[in-house]
């Protein structure tokens, strides 16, 4: 009678594989360029981001405390830096709200002045956006495009202020001074001919198939989190929020050009929605501007702001100034004891809320897509970090 055969199992030792292990993976913050110095913690499965954290705070200088021991003339210099693409704009919030606490008029000069250049600061913001984002795709050439659109703006902004960046030409009351000679014929000048060379934007990065490729579809924000995370400004509007301060709550001259103010929205929530609305907002500020330099041409000569006392004080009290910034909403709460310096001024910036919409964003998609979405919030880390 033959035995029975024997069997025998051998196990190969297979490690890791054996269950699914999670990697995390920090990005950053050792790298200093483009938007700043963000930390992403990302957890992943493979190629797939399971959970992403924005870690931020690398870059914050305590403004909001520093407030409080400037007085309202100083201020405007702490509140110009926080968002180093939108510094006319950020002036310009913390202005009119120590404006409305005092009940101060501006003249109407001043106000279509500051109307102006705020539409120019935002074309330039958006420039420095609609170059960076095909970069850091791996598109070189539209940079270089957008940075010559920026110098022949920044020239006009830096004759009337002496500054590239931060102008410091709001003051309570009004602005620092009048335009120089000649100053607004420079200015159209300068706006058409950025106008006139929009078109590379639109048929250099829109008409490319590969930019269409990695952004269409990709990190699609939807419009429940929009709301959730307080989202706003070209990346809201892409979601198909319409909604825009300067159509919606009008401050500055903005009630008077409705007729040219266009609000752009999309509905597909997508990177590529997010540069689209980006670029036709850009279009649209370049026809507002014209409007203000028109309106400007026919308003007789006369001040550009109030005096002032040599101290000011504003009355004890408290108010809320919101102006729809190129990122987004920004916000100023005011608070005053009635003394020369603010007791609490609060700044709500766009940046800090659009960025924590990527806990909602990064999870599902590739690693590969993550530089896409990053990219597409359209944020400065300084307007995070204050």
């Amino acid at each position: 009678m033959t035995p029975p055969t024997e069997t025998r199992e051998t196990t190969v030792g297979i490690g890791g594989a054996a269950e699914s292990t999670d990697m995390v993976l920090n990005i950053g913050p050792q790298h200093p360029s483009t938007h700043g110095v963000l930390r992403l913690r990302l957890v992943l499965d493979g190629e797939r981001i399971q959970h992403a954290e924005p870690v931020i705070g690398y870059m914050h200088r305590g403004a909001e405390k520093l407030f409080e021991a400037r007085d309202y003339r100083q201020i405007i210099m702490l509140a110009n830096r926080h968002d180093w693409l939108s510094a006319f704009s950020n002036e310009l919030g913390v202005v009119l709200g120590v404006e409305r606490m005092l009940g101060m008029e501006v003249p109407e000069r001043a106000v279509w002045m500051r109307t102006l250049l705020a539409e120019l600061n935002r074309v330039l913001n958006h420039l420095m956006f609609l170059g960076s984002y095909p970069l850091e795709l791996g598109g070189i050439t539209p940079v270089f495009y957008a940075f010559r659109e920026r110098e022949e703006l920044q020239n006009v902004m830096e004759e009337i202020s002496g500054g590239r960046m931060h102008y410091m030409f709001n003051r309570v009351g009004g602005l620092k001074e009048d335009l120089p000679a000649g100053w607004t014929a420079r200015a159209r000048a300068a706006v058409a001919d950025v106008r006139s060379r929009m078109d590379v934007f639109d048929d250099l990065v829109l008409g490319n198939e590969i930019f269409r490729g990695r952004t269409r579809d990709v990190g699609v924000l939807s419009p429940q989190a929009v709301h959730a995370y307080g989202v706003s400004g070209p990346i809201a509007r892409a979601s198909g929020v319409d909604f825009d301060l300067r159509r919606d709550e009008p401050y500055l001259a903005y009630g008077e050009l409705q007729d040219v103010l266009r609000v752009v929205t999309r509905d597909e929530g997508d990177c590529l929605a997010r540069f689209e609305c980006l670029l036709e907002q850009t279009h649209n500020s370049l026809a507002l501007a014209d409007a203000c330099l028109d309106r400007l041409a026919d308003l007789p000569p006369g001040p550009v702001n109030q005096r002032l006392p040599k101290v000011l004080k504003a009355p004890e009290g408290h108010t809320y100034a919101w102006t729809e910034n190129p990122l987004g909403i920004n916000g100023y709460y005011l608070v005053s004891k009635g003394e020369k310096t603010p007791y609490r001024l609060k700044l709500r910036s766009a940046s800090y809320n659009n960025i924590q919409a990527l806990t909602e964003l990064l999870p599902g998609t590739l690693v590969a897509d993550m530089v896409a979405i990053l990219g597409s919030l359209f944020f400065v880390v300084g307007d995070i970090d204050k």
